[in-house]
């Protein structure tokens, strides 16, 4: 019993694990493909965007240890800050939305995206149209695919993803509807504060529930349940 007990939970921890990197990498080719982002990316990014004007512009110089901050300071850094303050709200909504793969989100999405990100532009400093389509294309079916195997998982949901679930639940409000919502939200947010939706950030915020439940039925269930055992 207990053995099938960790089997399980060991396909549920690859799957979240798992699930968290790839969508890490997605959001980097999504950075990369300069064609939108999924629209908590453009809220977060407005943030990084006015702290690296900040910086730039001298305009935290008062600070203490204002040097050692310029030099550490990233987007893996504020992607990270952000989530914490969305957590307090969390604990107060719904504490049991936070789990395991609350976590590890938390402290490594915004660490892979960096990377991901590094890699791409290293690669191919100057990208064609063309090629940034094919990595938005690409961008969009993987995360798609880690965010089926991160869902499923059943292991806690990102902070972000915590707020709309916690407040349709209990409100008894429509998730489609509280999602569309807080993702205007930021789209809005994000853009006020210098960043430019694309393409990216429309589909990703209203067309991207089909594939992920795709991969769900083909893919993340399976893994997790066993074939012929492809639960609801």
């Amino acid at each position: 019993m207990f053995s099938k007990i960790d089997n399980e939970m060991k396909r549920r921890l690859a799957m979240t694990l798992g699930g968290v990197v790839i969508a890490g990498f997605s959001v980097g080719m999504f950075q990369f493909s300069m064609l939108g982002m999924d629209p908590f990316q453009v809220f977060a990014h407005g943030i990084w965007t006015q702290l690296q004007h900040l910086m730039t512009s001298g305009g935290l110089k008062f600070f203490t240890g204002y040097d050692a901050l310029e030099a550490v300071i990233g987007y893996g850094i504020v992607y990270m800050v952000i989530n914490l303050v969305l957590l307090v709200f969390d604990f107060f909504l719904d504490k049991k939305k936070i789990g395991i793969a609350t976590f590890i989100n938390l402290f490594l999405v915004g660490y892979v995206v960096d990377f991901s990100y590094g890699i791409w532009i290293r690669l191919i400093p100057e990208p064609t149209f063309v090629i940034k389509l094919a990595f938005l294309i690409v961008a969009i079916v993987i995360m798609c695919f880690a965010s089926a195997l991160y869902f499923t998982s059943d292991l806690g949901v990102s902070a972000y993803d915590a707020i709309a679930l916690s407040l349709s639940e209990q409100r008894g409000w429509d998730f489609r509807i509280v999602r569309i919502i807080s993702d205007l939200i930021c789209t809005g947010l994000g853009f006020s504060m210098g960043v430019i939706p694309g393409i990216g950030t429309i589909i990703t915020a209203f067309f991207m529930g089909p594939l992920i439940e795709f991969f769900n039925v083909n893919v993340a269930r399976p893994f997790r349940y066993g074939k012929g055992k492809n639960k609801a």
